[in-house]
C-alpha cells in the first residue's frame, strides 16, 4: 500500500492541517491500495491563499500567452512520457478497463492540453474595434482563482478540461479531486513542478463534499468549475449565485442513440455498444437509451444482446477486459437497485441483470440490457451510471426525436444512418449539447456541455477558454491608431 502524507499547496508538499486520511480502495480486489490526507477547510484556506497570492502578485497571469504555452507544452511532454503510469493508476483506483484508460484516461487529457497550448498562441486576448462612438480596445483577462471540483469517473480527463484552459488564460487554481480517485492528481502535481509551473498556480486538496462546499463558498475563489451529478450541480449553482460567483457546470445525462432503419445495424452494433457501456457505463455521455423503430426493434435488441453477451468481464488491468468493476460498493448497490426497478416497471432483461459468475470479489455488475421499455419508466428517465441499457421503440422519425427530447437532460446523443446529411438534420432537432452522426465522439476543438439539467456553460474549444476570461472594454479617443 502506498502512503501519501502530504498535500500539494503553494508548489510544495506540505503537512496537512488535520490527521484524517482517505483510503483508496481497489474496485477489483476490494483492498486498500493507498492512502492520502483528507483535506480540511483549513487546508483549503491555505490553498486558496497560495492561489490568490500567485494570481494577485505572481508571474503566471503576467506572462504572455506564448510564455504560458511554452510551460504547458513542457507539461504535455512530461505527461506523455508517463501515459502508461497514468492509465494504470486510474484503472487501479476506479476500475476503468485498461484498454479504455490508455486512450480515454491518459492520452485524451494530453490531447486537450495540446489543443490549448496551440490556442493560447493564436487566441485574440486583445482586440481593437472600431465602434459606433469611436475605437475601443477589448481585453480578455483571466477571471482569477478557480475552484475546480472533479468526479471519479474520468478524473484526469475532467481535470484537464478545466486546468488547461484556465492556465492558458492566466488563472490559478485550487483543485479538489474526488476521494475515490486522488492518486492521478499526485502524478499531475509532480508533472506541474517538473514543467516549471510557478508555485501556488495549482494547489491540490483531495476531500469529500463538505470541503467541496467550503471551496464553493470561499470568498477568495472567483470561479467554480464543477463536473458531477445534477443534484450537486444545483446546490453549487445556488451557493455560487448567492455570491454572484462565476460558475460552469457539466452535469448528468441520459443520452439517446437513434437507429434509423437504413442504418445498417451490422456495421454499427459494436460502436453502439461501446458508446453505451464505455468506462463500465460510468460516463455522463453514455448512450443509455437506444431508440429503434418498431419494425426493426427485435433485430436491434437481438444484435446488441448478442454483442453484450460476448463481452469480457474481469480484471480491469487485463487489456482483454471490456467491462470492469464499478467504482465503489455503493455504486454497485445503486445500479442493482435500478435493475430491480426496471423489472418492477415491466421491462424485460435480455442479457445480464446480476453479478458475473466466477467473480467472487470486486464490485461487478453484468452488462444489462432492458427491452420492452417505455420512455416514461425510471430506467429511461434517470441516470443510472452503470452498464445498463434501455431499448425503446419509436413509430417514425418524428416520434424518435420526440422521445430523445423527452428528458430533463440534454448532454449528448447519436444518430446512426447511411445518409450523413439526414443524420445532420436529425441532430438539428435534438435538444442536446453534443451530437455525433455514426459514432460517439467529443471533439476537443468544439464546445462541450449540456442543455436543460445537463449543465451551464461550455468546456473545450475556444468557448472553453472564454469561460475563464473576463471581458474589459477600454474606450479610446477618436482617431486613435495603435503604434506600429
Amino acid at each position: 500500500m502506498k502512503v501519501h502524507d502530504k498535500l500539494f499547496i503553494g508548489g510544495d508538499w506540505v503537512t496537512p492541517a488535520g490527521t484524517g486520511t482517505i483510503e483508496v480502495i481497489s474496485p477489483f480486489t476490494e483492498e486498500v491500495i493507498a492512502s492520502v490526507p483528507d483535506s480540511t477547510t483549513g487546508d483549503v484556506d491555505r490553498a486558496v491563499a497560495a492561489a490568490r497570492e500567485a494570481f494577485d502578485s505572481g508571474p503566471w497571469p503576467r506572462m504572455t500567452p506564448a510564455e504560458r504555452a511554452d510551460v504547458l507544452g513542457k507539461l504535455s511532454e512530461i505527461l506523455t512520457g508517463r501515459v502508461d503510469e497514468i492509465a494504470a493508476t486510474i484503472t487501479g483506483e476506479m476500475g476503468s478497463p485498461l484498454n479504455f484508460s490508455t486512450m480515454g484516461q491518459a492520452f485524451a487529457p494530453i490531447m486537450i492540453l495540446n489543443y490549448y497550448v496551440d490556442l493560447a498562441r493564436t487566441f485574440g486576448f486583445e482586440e481593437l474595434r472600431q465602434g459606433v462612438m469611436g475605437p475601443a480596445l477589448v481585453l480578455r483577462e483571466p477571471v482569477g482563482v478557480v475552484g475546480a471540483i472533479v468526479p471519479w469517473n474520468v478524473p484526469m480527463f475532467v481535470t484537464m478540461t478545466k486546468l488547461a484552459p484556465a492556465l492558458a488564460a492566466g488563472c490559478t487554481m485550487v483543485l479538489k479531486p474526488a476521494p475515490e480517485t486522488p492518486l492521478d492528481a499526485i502524478l499531475l502535481a509532480d508533472a506541474l513542478t517538473e514543467a516549471g509551473v510557478p508555485k501556488g498556480v495549482v494547489n491540490i486538496v483531495p476531500a469529500g463534499r463538505e470541503v467541496g462546499e467550503h471551496i464553493v463558498t470561499h470568498p477568495g475563489i472567483d470561479k467554480i468549475a464543477f463536473t458531477g451529478s445534477t443534484a450537486a450541480g444545483k446546490k453549487i449553482a445556488a451557493l455560487a449565485g448567492a455570491q454572484l460567483k462565476r460558475v460552469s457546470l457539466e452535469l448528468g445525462g441520459k443520452s439517446a442513440a437513434i437507429i434509423l432503419d437504413a442504418a445498417g445495424l451490422e456495421n454499427y452494433v459494436s460502436q453502439i455498444t461501446f458508446a453505451s457501456l464505455m468506462n463500465n457505463g460510468q460516463a455522463c455521455v453514455a448512450q443509455t437509451r437506444i431508440l429503434a423503430s418498431r419494425d426493426q426493434y427485435d433485430s436491434v435488441v437481438d444484435a446488441i444482446t448478442e454483442k453484450m453477451r460476448g463481452l469480457n468481464i474481469g480484471d480491469p488491468m487485463d487489456m482483454a477486459t471490456d467491462v470492469g468493476p464499478l467504482v465503489a460498493s455503493r455504486q454497485r448497490d445503486r445500479v442493482e437497485g435500478y435493475i430491480k426497478i426496471g423489472q418492477e416497471e415491466g421491462a424485460k432483461i435480455t442479457v445480464g441483470g446480476g453479478r458475473p459468475a466466477g467473480q467472487d470479489r470486486g464490485w461487478f455488475v453484468e452488462p444489462t440490457l432492458f427491452a420492452n421499455v417505455d420512455n416514461s419508466m425510471r430506467i429511461a428517465q434517470e441516470e443510472i451510471f452503470g452498464p445498463v441499457i434501455a431499448v425503446i421503440p419509436f413509430d417514425d422519425e418524428a416520434d424518435a426525436v420526440k422521445i430523445a427530447n423527452d428528458s430533463r437532460y440534454g448532454l449528448a446523443g447519436t444518430v446512426w444512418t447511411a445518409d450523413v446529411e439526414h443524420g445532420i438534420d436529425i441532430a438539428r432537432q435534438v435538444r442536446t449539447g453534443t451530437y455525433t452522426v455514426n459514432g460517439m465522439m467529443l471533439e476537443f476543438g468544439a464546445p462541450f456541455g449540456g442543455y436543460k439539467e445537463s449543465g451551464l456553460g461550455r468546456e473545450l474549444g475556444p468557448e472553453g477558454l472564454s469561460t475563464y476570461l473576463e471581458y474589459k472594454s477600454v474606450s479610446l479617443p477618436a482617431g486613435y491608431e495603435p503604434p506600429a
